[in-house]
């Protein structure tokens, strides 16, 4: 079901990192924590504190489909503020990820170019469903034009009020009467 990376044994050899346990899931840079055990003698000891790991079901809007994966409370929060796990996986950087998430990311990725209808729906849904992903990818398509736009005027790479006109008709063009 879930695919594997055969170069993902040997890196793990070669990758040295002082917690792991945090490739094999989400863990937005949670490790583990050393420290001292006080009491009132004052005899310290060396003691460990892990993070707090819960194993959760993610619904994947991309996969159609429940993601098992071991995720920090920590990650929990930030997957709920970016709406989802398929925008936390496609907008964190691949370093705070690790080899789970980065396993997250490709697999949305590949779905998102090749969406599935969902499973058990009729034939009038499925058409239905279609439409609706079809209007998602005009509407995503006409946003990225815009925002390649935007960052080149960013950049004070301006261009002429025609290139400008051009951009917002069609962007206009694509979002359809909603839009004004």
């Amino acid at each position: 079901m879930f695919w594997t990376f055969p170069a993902a044994s040997a890196k793990a050899q070669i990758v040295s990192q002082p917690f792991k346990r945090s490739q094999l899931g989400l863990f937005q840079g949670k490790t583990k924590q050393y420290g001292n055990n006080v009491p009132h003698s004052k005899h310290k000891t060396r003691r460990t504190w892990l993070p707090n790991v819960q194993r959760k079901r993610l619904f994947s809007e991309a996969l159609n489909e429940h993601v098992r994966v071991k995720v920090t409370t920590r990650a929990l929060k930030t997957i709920k503020k970016h709406n989802g796990i398929d925008n936390y996986v496609q907008n964190m950087p691949s370093k705070t990820l690790g080899w789970e998430g980065m396993r997250i990311r490709l697999m949305v990725k590949s779905a998102s170019k090749n969406p599935r209808s969902p499973a058990g729906a009729s034939k009038e849904e499925t058409n239905a469903w279609i439409a609706k992903r079809a209007e998602e990818l005009r509407i995503q398509s006409a946003t990225d034009a815009r925002r390649v736009e935007i960052t080149r005027i960013i950049r004070d790479d301006l261009p002429d009020l025609t290139t400008a006109r051009k951009a917002t008709e069609q962007a206009l063009k694509v979002l359809g009467p909603s839009a004004r």
